[in-house]
């Protein structure tokens, strides 16, 4: 199982400079994927937990593509309804092929009202257009003489029902983010209806792509609210396991917790990502 760091791409301490330490920090630990986030117009109610600057996703990847080698590379989610399908077909495409076919597209349908209407779109109808924009996609790059844009995978990122029947029209894999395990897991739980939506549908099973929080403690976190993610060392390294016997195919460590200011001082984030890399290291060795 692959294990990806979401990176803020956002906030006051977010500078080229840090950017770069971000993916040089993320791909010397061993991580397999760096994603980064989405949002076009800072408008209050983005601005209330994503604080400028914030820099654009397609951008950010391209540059650093060039500072990287190996890590793939990715959005955690475009919000699809803000650009043209074709344009993001295009910088998609160029995008996996500039940096060697590491790219990961992740799209979802957005949530912030103000930035719908600041930007023109009809916040009513995302979900609709959202699947469209993935049609559009698809059929962009079948014409492969010009777009180029080689084995991409989708991944369909949302927790709601409409998200899951999205996943399994339109997606490689289904992206959920930050969530109970309790939730994911068991009779009647979210992969449980992922499957019957397929069966429904007569399509396959998409993969399984989470993002969990990645909030480390001295001391066990208990009761039903924890969040996979979210604990002592040993607690997510079991919850990482739990994600793999699940089926998960790659998991995203997202190590922002919520406070802007958290941007201002990476190098937490960067601990605690250093410890699940070297406990993974650890286990791998074990294995050998």
């Amino acid at each position: 199982m692959d294990i990806g760091v979401n990176v803020p791409n956002f906030g006051p301490g977010t500078r080229p400079d840090v950017l770069r330490q971000w993916a040089r920090t993320v791909e010397g630990l061993g991580f397999d994927l760096l994603m980064v986030s989405d949002h076009v117009a800072v408008t209050p109610d983005v601005a209330e937990q994503y604080p400028a600057p914030f820099y654009e996703p397609f951008t950010t990847l391209s540059w650093l593509a060039g500072i990287t080698d190996r890590v793939r590379l990715g959005t955690t989610v475009l919000v699809a309804p803000y650009r043209h399908p074709l344009l993001i077909a295009r910088m998609a495409g160029n995008l996996n092929q500039l940096s060697g076919g590491r790219l990961v597209l992740g799209v979802g349908v957005g949530w912030a009202k103000q930035e719908y209407e600041a930007l023109g779109v009809e916040f009513g109808r995302r979900g609709r257009l959202t699947d469209e924009t993935l049609e559009a996609i698809r059929t962009a790059w079948e014409n492969d003489a010009d777009y180029r844009s080689g084995d991409i995978p989708v991944w369909v990122g949302g927790n709601s029902d409409a998200a899951l029947r999205r996943a399994v029209r339109h997606g490689q894999a289904w992206h959920p983010i930050r969530f109970t395990l309790d939730w994911l897991r068991g009779g009647g739980g979210a992969l449980d209806r992922m499957k019957g939506f397929a069966a429904e549908l007569d399509r396959p099973v998409p993969g399984l792509a989470p993002r969990v929080v990645l909030k480390l403690t001295d001391e066990p976190v208990t009761g039903p609210e924890r969040q996979a993610g979210e604990g002592t060392i040993d607690q997510v390294m079991d919850d990482l396991e739990e994600l793999r016997r699940l089926g998960a195919e790659s998991v995203l460590l997202d190590p922002f917790t919520g406070d802007p200011e958290e941007t201002c001082h990476p190098e937490a984030a960067w601990q605690a990502l250093a410890a699940v890399a070297a406990r993974r290291d650890k286990a791998t060795d074990q294995v050998r």
